[in-house]
């Protein structure tokens, strides 16, 4: 079974080798529920939900009128879909736009342990994305695990860092305010789009639809 992609993308989910980084605060005060660019069915690129071949795991998320956010997997090639709502959120500031997850939300998807080495745990700590929306196209890009961990060993950053040979912890310390100086004032990002979604053509209740018949018996 395939990890739900955008939950994979901004989270650590597997125990064998974990990169992540968590901040202590979300982005700013000026949060939103809804970005209506987002509204659709997300897919990966070529892939317009009628592959049924038994070896495929459609993997993707929709977003409906009210805005809500579901992640839609196949646990099993030719199999039905499983939904999953996601509460997220967006920001805009600076000219860029980003998404912002809190771990506590994810728990419904993955595995997802405390923050690595923080005591007492916190309630909640925040997996943000700067994101781009292009017509039908959606560009992801994550944190770059690796520049935050040396900002934070630099000093310019506040926070932790938990390194061994298959894993890499960090923490960013930091009120609303600062979590938004942060990404103005530091290049967090991949320079790439970590993640490519297109939005499809077809609405859920068609994909589901034709998953339904793929999964009916031939006579």
């Amino acid at each position: 079974m395939r990890k739900p992609l955008l939950a994979a993308l901004l989270a650590c989910t597997t125990l064998i080798a974990c990169v992540e980084t968590r901040f202590e605060s979300p982005l700013g005060d000026n949060i939103e529920t809804c970005d209506t660019a987002w509204k659709g069915v997300w897919l990966e690129p070529g892939d317009d939900g009628r592959r049924v071949d038994g070896e495929h795991h459609l993997s993707g998320f929709a977003v409906d009128d009210a805005c809500a956010f579901t992640v839609i997997e196949q646990p099993e090639g030719g199999g039905p879909l499983k939904r999953t709502r996601v509460p997220i959120n967006f920001v805009h500031a600076h000219g860029d736009d980003y998404v912002v997850v809190s771990d506590a939300s994810l728990h419904g998807l993955v595995d997802l342990k405390p923050p690595y080495d923080i005591e007492p745990a916190p309630q909640k700590s925040f997996f943000f994305a700067k994101y781009r929306v292009r017509g039908d196209k959606l560009e992801i890009r994550k944190v770059d695990d690796a520049k935050s961990a040396k900002l934070v060993i630099d000093g310019r950053l506040d926070g932790t860092v938990q390194k061994s040979r298959n894993e890499l912890h960090v923490y960013v310390r930091g009120g609303r305010q600062q979590m938004l100086d942060l990404v103005r004032r530091n290049d967090l990002f991949e320079s790439k789009p970590s993640m490519v979604f297109q939005r499809s053509r077809r609405d859920l209740e068609d994909i589901e639809r034709s998953l339904r018949q793929a999964g009916e018996p031939r006579r």
